[in-house]
């Protein structure tokens, strides 16, 4: 699959579902509107490739078997909403490319989340699970099998704050036909949530034959810069890939947002980071269609 590089991807699909009156205070929170909503789901990826994005991200993150089983789905209709993440992405791309787009091959990422998404607890920003590698393995293979199946052009396994989870998802994206991305949550500029050093986490990576690329999402912008020199000095000839949040803290207890944000200094810092040797950029939490636009007019992503 031939990439156009540096590639620009959506932004926060949870917010724009809110926008929309979406309530996702829900353990399932975005995967809940795949069953209630799925117009909503299309509307929000639309309103992301009208910004200017060139690879949407399904609305997967927190759909695992597990946790729509749990909440009341038979296995047959949890595979099949799983499988629905794809086929909302590719109607969006499908309704944009009849609104006359005739730019480049539009992408999805298959959204795939860690454990803590399960758990809705906040402890995706924390990777203390305290659970056995078969339990995580149990947890991600079923799904990482269903959108291995689909038209999904490579996986994006998202917000991995543990090396346990991500050692566990590097054995498992060895069996895996479609390629794909992995990122990381992190605290600061050299660790991840749960305290590993970054560079031990990307050299899981550095070989893999599936993995195209490493990088960080879900982490506050003022860490970026400095999480990609320790991503590149231990990656290989991988792709470096980064959507930060807004730099705001989520608080799982009160499902509130709290803490300031800088959004309008957004593609000043999308420099810095391109500067630095990102080849794939976009956004996270509380990072929208506007600020998705103003990188658009990029003179990196206008060439």
């Amino acid at each position: 699959m031939k990439i156009k590089y540096p590639l620009l991807i959506d932004g926060g699909l949870s917010n724009e579902l809110e926008k929309q009156g979406c309530d996702l205070n829900h353990k399932l929170w975005t995967a809940k509107i795949l069953d209630e909503n799925p117009e909503a789901i299309i509307q929000a990826h639309l309103a992301f490739l009208e910004s200017g994005a060139r690879c949407i991200t399904t609305s997967s993150y927190q759909a695992s078997l597990p946790g729509l089983m749990a909440n009341g789905h038979d296995q047959a209709r949890a595979e099949a909403l799983i499988l629905k993440s794809v086929e909302l992405a590719e109607e969006a791309i499908k309704r944009f490319v009849a609104s006359g787009f005739k730019g480049q091959r539009l992408l999805i990422a298959a959204s795939v989340g860690p454990y803590g998404a399960y758990l809705a607890d906040g402890s995706e920003y924390r990777g203390d699970y305290g659970v056995a590698n078969n339990n995580l393995r149990r947890f991600h293979l079923p799904r990482i099998k269903i959108l291995d199946q689909s038209n999904a052009d490579f996986f994006a396994c998202e917000t991995i704050p543990s090396f346990k989870e991500a050692a566990v998802l590097s054995e498992i994206l060895k069996t895996t036909e479609k390629s794909a991305w992995i990122s990381f949550s992190c605290k600061d500029e050299s660790h991840i949530s749960d305290g590993s050093p970054i560079q031990e986490c990307v050299a899981l990576f550095s070989d893999h034959a599936t993995v195209f690329a490493i990088g960080v999402n879900c982490t506050a912008p003022r860490h970026i810069s400095g999480l990609i020199k320790s991503i590149k000095a231990q990656s290989g000839h991988k792709k470096i890939v980064v959507y930060p949040n807004s730099g705001e803290v989520y608080h799982a207890d009160s499902n509130t947002w709290l803490g300031l944000s800088d959004p309008g200094s957004f593609s000043l810092m999308a420099r810095e980071w391109l500067d630095n040797g990102a080849d794939i950029i976009g956004g996270c939490c509380r990072i929208g269609p506007g600020q998705i636009g103003s990188l658009s007019k990029l003179s990196s992503f206008c060439a």
